[in-house]
């Protein structure tokens, strides 16, 4: 993977977009890679690309971005826009991602044992492989991928939006009772601001985890290990 994005980096990005220096992709894709899974501002990505003299502006930035995303390197989930019973205001910046973690780990340089040491970051890099699941699944019912968060913190990990306006919520924790219990709260709170009238119900809400059983909890709510997704 690390000689892949060499590669890209070298010879691949200049195929499809802007002249550009391969140390300051580098250094973007290695910021991307930090702030895998979060809607991490251009502005924050063109301070990272950049350096003490040789500065990047977001303009840039995004020219770098679109052509990696013509290279299938990267992959933008967006926001959701319900229609909402709640004052908060949607926010619409996109989740990054690669279109594997395997990427963002190689651009990182980072070791399984150094993923294992930060369950932060392991958390991070374990959601966008379960959306990279999901928006395969999600092919299958013409769907697509997205995410939701309000300007009062409240955030979904992935919404899967049917074509035919149908719609699911999916929250995504490494594990642990705790960790689903937290997970279930936000879906419930998250379905009660929903302005079901015309958004229309969730035709399932679930929390996808690294392993144990799959089941369904007494609030409706489905458990669901990584290994047991499917269309």
């Amino acid at each position: 993977m690390r000689d892949y994005l060499d590669e890209v980096v070298r010879a691949d990005l200049k195929t499809v977009g802007p002249n550009h220096r391969p140390a300051k992709v580098m250094r973007l894709l290695r910021s991307l890679a930090r702030n895998l899974a979060t809607d991490v501002a251009a502005t924050t990505l063109a301070s990272d690309a950049g350096e003490s003299g040789d500065t990047v502006t977001s303009a840039t930035v995004a020219q770098y971005l679109e052509a990696l995303s013509r290279l299938f390197v990267i992959e933008d989930q967006p926001a959701w826009s319900p229609h909402l019973r709640s004052r908060y205001a949607l926010r619409k910046a996109p989740k990054r991602h690669f279109v594997d973690p395997s990427l963002a780990a190689a651009a990182l340089r980072a070791s399984p044992q150094a993923l294992v040491d930060d369950l932060n970051s392991f958390g991070l890099f374990f959601e966008s492989m379960v959306v990279r699941d999901l928006r395969i699944y999600a092919q299958s019912l013409d769907a697509r991928i997205e995410h939701y968060r309000d300007s009062n913190g409240l955030e979904i990990d992935a919404i899967v939006n049917c074509q035919d306006g149908r719609w699911g919520a999916v929250e995504i924790k490494l594990g642990g009772k705790t960790a689903i219990e937290e997970a279930s709260a936000s879906l419930r709170k998250f379905t009660g601001q929903i302005d079901t009238r015309r958004s229309g119900k969730a035709t399932f809400l679930a929390v996808v985890t690294a392993s144990g059983y799959a089941y369904q909890r007494e609030d409706g709510i489905q458990v669901i290990p990584i290994g047991a997704l499917g269309p």
